[in-house]
């Protein structure tokens, strides 16, 4: 079957073979999206960081971290294709394995919407358009009920840190904030002028947020980092009780990931009285 040619998120065309049957993983929610597409067995290495389906990459090789892979290891493997994004991996890397001949995707979807229709292309550079349209088409399904339930409501005023010592969060041009968005909340630091800026406890107190989620990763907030904003009692989130923890991956992973964050993000965010249904 001859070779189709991909433009990918950074630029490149993309020639992989028609249905790639050694695939590489270097992002988490890339592999999860590669067994959504029933072509789990079709994976033949991941990073130490990719968890979902546990069943499903207990068995495969590991080729180190996103921002470290080990290069010889995937050539080893004598992989057809590999998986990578522009935020999450390096480009010295990407370069490094297109240049030894090693066919490489690289994707970045900055908006939920962006993130459901990643389904539908990589079904069609992976050789399985029919699961991949099928998968974004639930999605965008799943997308367009939160959009009618949070019609006419006002949007919750919700701080979203990403990390501890210093605290960082995130503005508007990421793609946290836009689950944010979709789910009905109003993120207090989407102007920063930095994509992910450090913020100051003060700083937060001040942009007077109505719920603070804190996800378990990139950093793990825990129960007892809440003792954090009780120095605040008039934030409204304090005021309330509403720091709920999360799973960070409902907050940054795209692709079948998606449908769990729009069933339990919106709760998370809807105002007292206006659950989302």
């Amino acid at each position: 079957m001859a070779r189709r040619a991909f433009v990918d998120a950074s630029g490149a065309a993309v020639a992989p073979p028609a249905e790639p049957r050694r695939i590489v993983s270097l992002v988490p929610s890339l592999t999860e999206l590669v067994f959504a597409l029933g072509l789990g067995e079709r994976l033949t290495g991941c990073t130490i960081f990719c968890t979902q389906p546990p069943d499903g990459v207990a068995g495969k090789t590991r080729v180190g971290g996103e921002k470290d892979p080990k290069l010889d290891v995937i050539r080893a493997l004598d992989a057809d294709l590999v998986l990578a994004n522009i935020e999450e991996n390096r480009r010295e890397d990407v370069d490094a394995l297109r240049a030894g001949g090693i066919a490489v995707y690289v994707v970045y979807p900055r908006t939920v919407e962006a993130g459901i229709r990643l389904a539908a292309e990589l079904g069609l550079v992976l050789g399985a358009p029919a699961p991949g349209r099928a998968l974004a088409e639930r999605l965008l399904e799943d997308l367009a009920r939160v959009r009618a339930a949070r019609a006419g409501r006002p949007a919750t005023r919700v701080f979203c840190p990403i990390w501890r010592r210093p605290y960082m969060t995130v503005s508007a041009d990421t793609y946290v904030h836009d689950m944010l968005r979709e789910c009905g909340g109003d993120n207090v630091f989407a102007g920063a002028a930095r994509r992910y800026p450090e913020v100051t406890l003060d700083e937060v107190a001040a942009a007077a947020p109505e719920v603070v989620l804190l996800p378990d990763e990139p950093y793990r907030f825990r129960a007892v980092h809440r003792e954090d904003f009780a120095a605040f009692p008039a934030m409204p989130a304090v005021r309330d009780g509403r720091l709920p923890l999360i799973d960070g991956k409902l907050l940054s992973w795209y692709g079948p990931r998606i449908a769990e964050a729009l069933r339990v993000l919106p709760g998370l965010l809807a105002r007292p009285g206006l659950l989302a249904r």
